[in-house]
């Protein structure tokens, strides 16, 4: 029961602390500050995709209209995914501005929606962007000019959070840390995992569009598949409002580990050490590992409740744990406990881990997810 205990903390710890640890001893392979140029300037298609999002969309729109890129090279395009609200509407009343508006009659889900976009669209580079996502006036450059490395198959913005006050908002230390190890990937196998609501991928990586994967992950192994790398800039940002409803960004969590779950199954063979190497390594650390953190905590609390009464330190184990959780729980009755940056952190971290283990479980029992109504901010 020792050496479980000792395994289950290891395993505990491994996809937060040590991955990142041997990622940074690992040689870079990607120098990312020295490969942008400016002066690549291809043609690039954006792909908005939208839900009956009448309230929004025509925000999303004039934002596009106002990146910072020759508007010969861009072309705007409005997948609908089976919009039933007025969304199709004022779309078709941008049609003088040059926006394009893909009509998916069938709510089928993101991908889909993206894959007819993909099929109507014609330049080199494709950018895909959600509706609840503002971009700065030079994103669009900035992002392009990171493929002028004949090496990166795609680019992954970085998320930044926003409060009504229109501070930065959101996820503080979390998002910071997934920022960091996203950079440490980005310099070695590349991502294995985009930011969904702002990527971009040159045209042939996207002639294998799994509909049943999410996007940025299927995008990630296609860019592995071609012998390219997924990297994410702090150069490209993308800027969303938090979610004020603690189970809808609860939801949001489920249904992305879902998604996630579902994908690798689908592509098992991402897993393979022996055919794709580090990147694999990657994929094992920082999903299938990180998807195994609930259980591993839920085996220590166990353990070392079993062993308490054999010495000291599984005592102090177990009281430290029930210091930890019960802040977590404390934070969640309490709403201003919550501003206390540790209550935050540590709310925030079990959150995510029950919401993993929730989304386990459903996967277990046959729920999948490909379409949904898009969380209102």
């Amino acid at each position: 029961m020792e050496y479980l205990l000792i395994i289950c903390i290891i395993g505990a710890i491994y996809s937060y602390a040590l991955y990142p640890l041997i990622l940074a001893f690992v040689p870079k392979r990607h120098l990312l500050a020295t490969t942008a140029s400016h002066d690549f300037v291809p043609t690039v298609d954006l792909i908005i995709t939208a839900h009956n999002e009448a309230s929004r969309i025509q925000e999303k729109i004039e934002n596009a209209l106002l990146l910072d890129y020759p508007r010969d090279k861009l072309t705007i395009i409005v997948a609908s995914d089976g919009s039933t609200d007025a969304t199709n509407a004022i779309v078709e009343s941008y049609a003088h501005r040059s926006v394009q508006l893909v009509d998916v009659t069938e709510h089928d889900g993101k991908e889909h929606a993206q894959l007819c976009a993909i099929k109507a669209s014609h330049n080199e580079l494709i950018v895909f962007s959600d509706v609840a996502t503002q971009m700065e006036t030079d994103a669009l450059q900035n992002l392009v000019a990171l493929f002028s490395d004949a090496h990166v198959g795609a680019v992954s913005s970085e998320d930044r959070f926003i409060a009504d006050s229109g501070d930065i908002a959101g996820e503080g230390l979390y998002v910071k840390y997934e920022m960091w190890l996203r950079q440490l990937e980005s310099e070695r196998a590349g991502l294995i995992g985009l930011s969904g609501s702002f990527f971009a991928a040159r045209r042939e990586i996207c002639d294998q569009w799994d509909t049943r994967s999410p996007s940025d992950f299927n995008t990630a192994l296609q860019c592995n598949a071609h012998g390219k790398i997924a990297i994410s800039s702090d150069r490209v940002l993308g800027f969303y409002k938090d979610l004020k409803d603690p189970q809808k960004e609860y939801n949001r969590k489920v249904r992305t580990v879902l998604r996630g779950i579902t994908a690798l199954m689908r592509h098992l063979d991402s897993l393979n050490v022996f055919k794709h190497g580090l990147f694999a390594f990657q994929v094992w650390s920082h999903k299938v590992m990180r998807w195994l953190v609930p259980w591993f905590l839920l085996s220590t609390a166990l353990l070392s409740i079993a062993l308490c009464a054999q010495h000291w330190f599984y005592a102090l184990l177990c009281l430290g744990q029930l210091v930890f959780y019960g802040i977590a729980f404390f934070a969640w009755k309490i709403d201003t406990l919550r501003n206390n940056g540790l209550a935050k952190i540590i709310f925030f971290f079990v959150q995510v881990n029950i919401s993993i283990a929730h989304a386990t479980v459903k996967y277990i029992t046959g729920t999948r997810m490909t379409v949904w109504s898009p969380s209102q901010r």
